[in-house]
């Protein structure tokens, strides 16, 4: 749905997503990096697309030699990314260092071993999602463990939800991965609602 300036992707009456806010969407990338450090060479992988908030924040902040896989497995988004909604996408769907894949991101996390320095998660909002039961399992302890395999040492997870979670978490660490988990705002301004995103690094030994 456009309204002037403002797009917002709707399921049934329920907002999935909207240019109003992104400063969180920001946060997964920008946090992720900064923990991650300079690595030569880096490999993310991103799901889904959405508006595209967390693909340029990562695209700002990581090096040429970067590479940066977007997994959207609703082909219509990229569509509309590249077409009405263009302005706002400011050309990082055509950056050299993205490869977008029309695939469902846990099918590209669960045939990878030791692939990414950085998986970047927002999808259905979090662990308790909305849309669809499929993507539950990206949450669970199969899910999290294929997580962990596709990571390289010392690699991050990074997950965003709407909600907190404390059984997430749990899973996360049960898995094997050194967990930390961060408060954010959605809006640039402190206003607004507030959102998690937990970083889950994979121990280097």
């Amino acid at each position: 749905m456009q309204r002037g300036d403002e797009f917002t992707i709707l399921l049934s009456d329920a907002e999935l997503m909207g240019t109003r806010v992104s400063a969180s969407e920001q946060s997964l990338a920008t946090m992720a990096q900064a923990r991650l450090g300079a690595r030569a060479g880096a490999e993310w992988l991103i799901g889904g697309y959405g508006m595209g908030f967390t693909l340029r924040a990562a695209l700002a902040c990581l090096p040429r030699d970067a590479v940066v896989t977007v997994a959207e497995i609703v082909p219509d988004i990229i569509r509309w990314a590249r077409g009405p909604m263009q302005t706002l996408t400011a050309g990082c769907l055509d950056d050299p260092r993205v490869v977008v894949v029309d695939d469902d991101v846990a099918m590209l996390i669960g045939s990878a071993r030791e692939a990414y320095d950085a998986i970047l998660l927002d999808v259905d909002n979090g662990p308790e999602g909305l849309t669809c039961d499929d993507n539950d399992a990206l949450y669970h302890p199969k899910g999290i463990r294929a997580a962990l395999a596709a990571l390289r040492p010392g690699g991050i997870l990074a997950v965003w939800s709407a909600w907190p979670d404390d059984g997430f978490a749990l899973r996360l660490h049960d898995a094997g991965f050194e967990v930390d988990e961060e408060i954010v705002e959605e809006c640039a301004t402190g206003t607004g609602a507030k959102h998690v995103i937990w970083f889950a690094r994979k121990p280097i030994a």
